[in-house]
């Protein structure tokens, strides 16, 4: 990483030409990785350039027919998995059917756009751009031999999230197979063109299909590195769940002048529910909702020893103190979290109405951990929501008994999208990752026990019964599902350059 980083061109000017297929150490596949990725600028270009919003099924067609095209021309042979929304691509090599399987998930959709927010043309039009003082300056594409500053940015929807990581992985194949090297495994590329929506139909896919998908190992190439931008293993992600919470008042929204004083306000009583819930800490009071999280001394010094800067982390935020639910930003990923999203009763603004609302509604989710199961936590919630005095109803609205016999009335929804995972870091898998980095780097990578993002993996654990690693290879301040999403061309090296390593290192668990 730090040869790449100091300069790139150097690397490319200096190296001999055999070392363009030494795969053995950091000098081999930096200089191998900045060429290659120079070389496959028009293939992510190109990739960039074709709408992906996951929303459109005909946008998405358009990628899945690219994709395939790709894996096939590197000799993957191609299913499409049909869903009830858009289909699933598998893309399997098997060298031998003796080896083992790894099984990588890639995500190939992406966030809508409003074009008016963007500072090029149009978001699928990727642009090329270097920072001049504090903005952006837009330049030209290098020509052939060209070399492209390290912190130029390719600025393009999907760009990082997540269409970077799968020309990183097909520029990595072609490096392999230019340098007639192959992989010690058999390898199948799964890709997801509903992850922005979710992945609804992913988990009942797999669970369907455990055969097509077996393998010995996931590795997941998706997310930002750690925010030092070191090369970064994740070993474990928080699932998530999604309540939609609602307190009932009037029949109809009525008079505030007529009423108030009268007619009780379900956002009043919303309110009191909510911060029930939590103290003024910011830790979650509902009995036993942390229960069955218990850390070790050995699980808190990995906690520990990714370095973080708690001081950046909170100016990030722009606030003053953490919620105190742990005692570091890592340990806290290690909890389940109650959030409320977002909340709604009556009219704001220049639509402020003089009522007393009928309904109150509050959007929550809870981001999961392996220990405690999502219908646990969601159990817990309504026996609280019972505490409090509120009657929970079954139906869509109260009905005139319940209005009737009930002071308060609540409806709470649920759906768990995915539940968390977790690989062990003592594993024979995850030993066979950091080798591939340090490999790569010349350094361990941070370690993260567990991110405190949601990502479909568990439906592939769960059935296959396999661990799972995450790599990913992106820059952390790259407007991931923002206007000017863009990519550090740095980023795109070293993304190469890791996927070189772990293509090309021997396979040493089952």
């Amino acid at each position: 990483m730090k040869l790449v980083a100091l300069c790139t061109s150097l690397l490319l000017a200096a190296a001999p030409v055999q070392a363009e297929c030494s795969f053995k150490d950091e000098a081999g596949l930096a200089s191998a990785a900045a060429d290659e990725a120079h070389r496959s600028l028009p293939l992510l270009r190109e990739l960039l350039s074709i709408p992906n919003d996951a929303h459109f099924p005909e946008q998405i067609a358009k990628n899945i027919n690219w994709i395939s095209g790709q894996f096939k021309r590197r000799g993957f042979s191609i299913q499409e998995i049909k869903t009830p929304g858009s289909p699933l691509l598998l893309a399997s090599r098997e060298i031998d059917p003796r080896l083992p399987a790894i099984l990588v998930y890639l995500q190939a959709d992406g966030q809508p756009v409003d074009e008016s927010k963007w500072d090029q043309s149009s978001p699928f039009e990727p642009v090329l751009k270097v920072r001049d003082g504090a903005g952006w300056q837009q330049r030209s594409w290098p020509e052939a031999g060209e070399i492209l500053e390290t912190e130029a940015r390719i600025f393009a929807r999907s760009a990082s999230d997540a269409k970077g990581p799968i020309a990183m992985l097909l520029a990595a194949l072609d490096r392999l197979a230019d340098c007639k090297r192959q992989p010690s495994f058999n390898l199948k590329i799964v890709l997801d063109f509903e992850e922005e929506l979710g992945s609804p139909n992913l988990p009942q896919v797999v669970t369907d299909n455990p055969d097509r998908f077996a393998a010995d190992l996931l590795l997941i190439l998706d997310g930002p590195r750690h925010h030092t931008d070191r090369p970064t293993l994740f070993f474990g992600a928080r699932g998530i769940a999604r309540l939609t919470l609602t307190t009932f008042g009037p029949l109809f929204p009525q008079h505030s002048g007529t009423f108030g004083n009268y007619a009780p306000d379900p956002a009043l009583g919303m309110s009191r529910l909510l911060t029930s819930m939590k103290d003024t800490l910011g830790r979650v009071t509902i009995p036993g909702f942390y229960e069955g999280v218990d850390l070790t001394e050995a699980e808190r010094a990995v906690l520990a020893a990714v370095p973080d800067n708690e001081a950046d982390i909170l100016a990030h935020l722009g606030v003053k103190v953490p919620d105190r639910v742990a005692t570091s930003y890592q340990e806290a990923m290690q909890y389940p979290s109650l959030t409320i999203l977002g909340l709604q009763s009556g009219w704001t603004g220049a639509q402020t109405r003089t009522i007393v609302p009928a309904t109150a509604v509050a959007e929550l989710d809870i981001r999961l951990v392996p220990e405690i199961p999502a219908e646990r936590l969601v159990a817990l919630i309504k026996d609280h929501i019972r505490h409090q005095g509120f009657h929970l109803i079954a139906g869509q609205y109260p009905t005139p008994e319940e209005r009737a016999s009930h002071a308060n009335l609540a409806r709470l929804e649920y759906r768990v999208a995915y539940n968390a995972f977790r690989t062990p870091l003592a594993s024979p898998a995850a030993a066979w990752a950091r080798s591939a980095l340090t490999r790569a780097f010349s350094e361990e990578p941070v370690q993260i026990r567990m991110m405190g993002g949601s990502i479909p993996i568990a439906p592939f654990v769960e059935a296959l019964g396999i661990p799972a690693i995450g790599v990913p290879t992106v820059y952390l301040e790259n407007n991931q599902h923002s206007p000017n999403e863009n990519l550090r061309f740095g980023n795109y090296v070293e993304g190469i350059q890791t996927f070189m390593s772990l293509l090309s290192e021997p396979v040493t668990f089952r």
